[in-house]
């Protein structure tokens, strides 16, 4: 066998151990593998290679982190990444990934705000032998994807375990509502089942309010401040994401409702602070670092060694975990947060 023979192997090993593993973090050097050591293992590019990244919209600090993580992994693998800002607006977004179909890219990797919203680009750039990563919610149903490899979280346990720690918080019984993300992005459609499969269980649960804020904290805002009006008890509060959950929290404050216990998504670091201090019950880990900077190793990989998708190499479908955070374990979770691209 070749050297370079053996390379691919080790690589193509490398990816079947992070499936079998169910989790990114073997491709993030969660099992205890330094990223210098898997740069060299799963192969950094010796030509600069140019990829394209979009997620839904920068303003969202889970997207900015992403960001953060992707152009990080990039300047390790030798990636130039470029951005297309989704603007949390499926029609810009999709003027942005038009424009980027109409270019040359190494790979590609994609957070689609809305499912359904970007088929025809996307389906160009595949057409054109443009290996293009799925991040967080799908382009089309899995299904009927043709996409490298979907790189997301498994969101109806992240709305699940948050909602059934609020519901224990309250001894199961209380009034409760939940303030959802874009009702076209399938991490949020998730996130509601897992809501409601956690609230049907519990008859004495009452659930107000079920709007979306579209991740928008004006928005957010907004609808709060009319809930609140309407709704003189309200005991706990699911958001889709720890943003929204953050601005009802000021919200909350300044009608002098704060005992209300919130729960989100995402355990950015301004959530576990929250967490920590009390202004939010619980949160959940949304890994945006292992699925930016696992779409980056994806994209490598699909590069270097020429695998294509279903061949036995890169897996299809790449669920990223994550802890639910509490009082008990924000202070481990900030640490991690504030030491490890995670």
């Amino acid at each position: 066998m070749s050297g370079t023979e053996k390379s691919f192997t080790t690589r193509r090993d490398l990816l079947q151990g992070a499936a079998a593993a169910g989790t990114a973090a073997a491709l993030l050097g969660g099992l205890g593998v330094s990223s210098a050591a898997l740069a060299a293992e799963v192969g950094r590019s010796e030509k600069p290679l140019k990829a394209a990244f979009s997620n839904a919209g920068l303003q969202a600090t889970w997207c900015a982190q992403g960001k953060q993580a992707a152009e990080w992994w990039g300047k390790l693998f030798n990636v130039d990444v470029t951005w297309f800002d989704g603007q949390l607006d499926a029609v810009k977004q999709r003027a942005a990934i038009d424009n980027m179909a109409s270019q040359k890219w190494d790979f590609v990797a994609i957070q689609a705000f809305g499912i359904g919203t970007l088929t025809d680009p996307v389906n160009k750039m595949i057409d054109a032998g443009i290996p293009v990563i799925d991040m967080d919610t799908l382009i089309v149903p899995l299904e009927e994807s043709r996409v490298h490899s979907f790189l997301a979280p498994d969101n109806e346990f992240m709305g699940g375990s948050v909602t059934q720690a609020l519901v224990d918080a309250l001894g199961g019984k209380g009034k409760i509502t939940m303030t959802q993300g874009a009702l076209g992005h399938t991490g949020a459609q998730g996130r509601a089942r897992g809501f409601e499969a956690v609230v049907k269980k519990y008859p004495n649960i009452e659930v107000l309010d079920t709007q979306p804020a579209d991740w928008d904290v004006t928005k957010t805002a907004r609808i709060w401040e009319s809930l609140l009006t309407k709704h003189p008890q309200i005991d706990a509060a699911f958001f889709h994401n720890d943003d929204m959950a953050l601005a009802a929290a000021n919200v909350m404050k300044a009608h002098g409702r704060d005992k209300i216990l919130i729960g989100g998504v995402d355990a950015q670091p301004p959530a576990i602070e929250a967490v920590l201090d009390g202004r939010m019950f619980a949160t959940v880990r949304n890994p945006s670092c292992r699925i930016h900077g696992g779409a980056v190793i994806a994209g490598v990989a699909a590069i270097l060694t020429g695998e294509k998708q279903g061949d036995g190499g890169i897996p299809k479908h790449v669920i990223t975990d994550g802890p639910v955070v509490t009082k008990a374990n924000a202070p481990g979770m900030l640490w991690m947060e504030g030491h490890y691209l995670i």
